[in-house]
């Protein structure tokens, strides 16, 4: 009897692990998706943690989930022995020299569909114990949340909460096409910008403005146009196709002009002006933080950092 009672009244560990994945995505949905397991299967293993509990763990609303106080302290007192339980495991399965695994992993959909992508197969038949999970999307993801090993970004200084290794240099490079500048002419100046259609990216809060900068150190010489045009897009791939079709002039990264670049596509204007502050100087693969790096993560950035090295120009000049 005595055994019975305490395996009533024991939790499982799975459950406990799970209670913290819910806690780090706030979505049964997410936390399904993060363990491979069903969102019904969820749901019933938190109510069967709750009944051992005898008190109520989670807390649900129609837009999102949450913890009680009693749930936050159980996820807050047994988070530390997960994660160490996670590195453990890692550390002994990486001893066995053949990365395995799956990869999640996040990338702007211009560069992951014109650089990230095309390289995987070979990665991919150089290590065939690894499984990878590409997600193309230009919002800021959530890795620790919605459960991603690595994510691929432009930008010009990766959060210090993460891991962050760079990939290669990057430029944010103004364009239009020769028919458009035959029609409109060339602007020569930042200050002119204002009396062109201006090609911008669509994002959120931002306001409609390009920096740019001229010369170094204290002399450098700084301009702000703000900008207005006839389309805006939260896709640099689409606003080079708009470019190209003559519509405007546009701020692209270079990834996504790099291969367009020529007297008779796009023309990149005013190059002794720098673009400040948009899409960031450098491509980075970026972590989470942990003490250790599973060994698939960082063959991935590894291989990477070899296909793009030297940046995009030089890989399209």
């Amino acid at each position: 009897m005595n055994n019975v009672s305490t395996a009533a009244t024991t939790p499982a560990f799975a459950d406990l692990h799970l209670l913290t994945v819910l806690a780090e995505t706030r979505s049964y949905t997410q936390a399904a998706r993060r363990l491979g397991i069903s969102k019904a299967s969820v749901s019933a293993r938190i109510a069967e943690l709750e009944r051992v509990a005898g008190v109520p763990l989670v807390r649900r609303t129609t837009r999102s989930v949450g913890l009680t106080q009693a749930g936050q302290q159980l996820v807050d007192e047994t988070r530390g022995a997960f994660e160490r339980i996670a590195q453990s495991f890692s550390g002994i399965r990486d001893l066995a020299g053949t990365p395995r695994g799956l990869l999640r992993v996040s990338a702007p959909v211009a560069l992951g569909r014109q650089y990230v992508a095309p390289t995987l197969p070979a990665f991919l038949q150089r290590y065939p114990e690894i499984r990878l999970d590409l997600d193309l999307s230009d919002r800021f993801v959530n890795l620790a949340q919605e459960g991603f090993d690595l994510a691929i970004r432009h930008t010009q200084a990766p959060p210090e909460t993460h891991v962050a290794w760079q990939l290669c240099p990057s430029r944010s490079l103004l364009v239009a096409s020769p028919d458009y500048l035959r029609r409109h002419g060339t602007p020569r100046h930042p200050s002119e910008l204002a009396q062109h259609a201006c090609l911008a990216y669509l994002r959120q809060g931002a306001a409609q403005t390009w920096t740019f900068e001229r010369g170094a150190g204290r002399k450098a010489e700084r301009a702000v146009a703000t900008v207005e045009g006839p389309m805006r897009a939260n896709n640099s791939e689409v606003l080079r196709e708009a470019a190209l079709a003559g519509l405007g002039i546009a701020l692209l990264p270079d990834f996504s002009a790099a291969s367009h670049l020529g007297p008779k596509q796009l023309v990149q204007l005013m190059p002794e002006w720098r673009p400040l502050g948009f899409f960031g100087d450098a491509i980075h693969a970026i972590r989470p933080w942990s003490p250790q790096v599973p060994r698939a993560v960082q063959c991935l950035v590894d291989h990477l950092r070899q296909v793009m090295k030297g940046g995009f120009l030089a890989a399209n000049s």
